[in-house]
């Protein structure tokens, strides 16, 4: 695998950096230019994490060094410096960037996939919204796993005391992220996707998460969301376990499973959802 940064400068003129990951010598889709792009938004709870996450972590890594994937992930503006909508425009701005400039990034302009982890696959979900909704990018397929999507208590976030991420970690980067908004019903869908109520014409989707999962009934409400408005989703859901276990512990049965049913999801989307500029 092959990494790479890239800056672009954001309409309110400070600087984005984009690193990008692509297959090396050896590896498919090495030297190619028609290669699927996987624009990958990293988590940590809106708060913290960098572009640079999705080296280490294993599904993005797969999408390089098995399927001739180049993933493209933003350093976007975390809430500790910035709140919404800094997030959420510095990752749409780098998105359409992506898909304007497809060919210096040696991908199909066609095939232009979004995916992230915890608040990464919220970013996920409102990026599909927005592109929708600006008629600007179309996105052939979305991965938002284990998505941070509800600012708003729910059956699974309300009282968890799950290890590592849980109700009080929660309820702590909602109030960073939404400032003055949390707590209120002045909350965009494009900071908590839950709040969509139009889900026709996304993109098809795959995630997963856990029963101990803090965003397990939002995840699952989502899901069942864009199956009602007739979009192809699914979602596997893993019992006990705590958030971003395929991360945390990538090597026991529950985490391999989930890597191998993502990466089946992901073969099938690179060989059949297209979507023209």
């Amino acid at each position: 695998m092959i990494s790479s940064n890239k800056f672009i400068t954001c309409a309110d003129g400070h600087r984005e950096k984009l690193v990008v990951l692509e297959p090396g010598e050896g590896q498919p889709g090495y030297g190619r230019k028609d290669r699927t792009a996987l624009f990958w938004v990293h988590g940590g709870g809106y708060r913290e994490g960098m572009a640079s996450l999705p080296k280490y972590i294993g599904r993005p890594r797969a999408c390089v060094n098995k399927y001739g994937t180049v993933v493209i992930s933003p350093g976007y503006r975390l809430s500790i410096e910035a709140p919404f909508p800094a997030a959420f425009e510095d990752c749409y701005e780098a998105l359409v960037y992506v898909a304007e400039h497809a060919e210096e990034f040696g991908v199909r302009s066609d095939q232009i996939f979004v995916g992230g982890e915890s608040a990464g696959g919220g970013l996920c979900a409102a990026l599909c919204m927005a592109a929708r909704d600006r008629n600007s990018v179309k996105i052939a397929a979305q991965f938002p796993l284990y998505p941070m999507l509800d600012d708003r208590d729910t059956e699974t976030s309300a009282r968890n005391f799950s290890p590592g991420w849980n109700t009080v970690q929660n309820h702590i980067a909602w109030k960073l992220y939404l400032r003055d908004a949390y707590g209120t019903d002045d909350v965009s869908k494009y900071a908590a996707p839950a709040r969509e109520t139009d889900y026709r014409d996304l993109p098809p989707a795959y995630t997963f998460c856990c029963t101990a999962e803090p965003f397990l009934a939002e995840t699952k409400t989502f899901i069942e969301n864009l199956r009602a408005a007739g979009v192809a989703a699914e979602l596997d859901i893993y019992e006990g376990l705590i958030h971003g276990f395929d991360v945390i512990t990538p090597h026991i049965k529950a985490a391999r499973d989930a890597a191998r049913r993502f990466e089946e999801h992901f073969l099938y989307a690179q060989q059949n959802y297209f979507k023209a500029q």
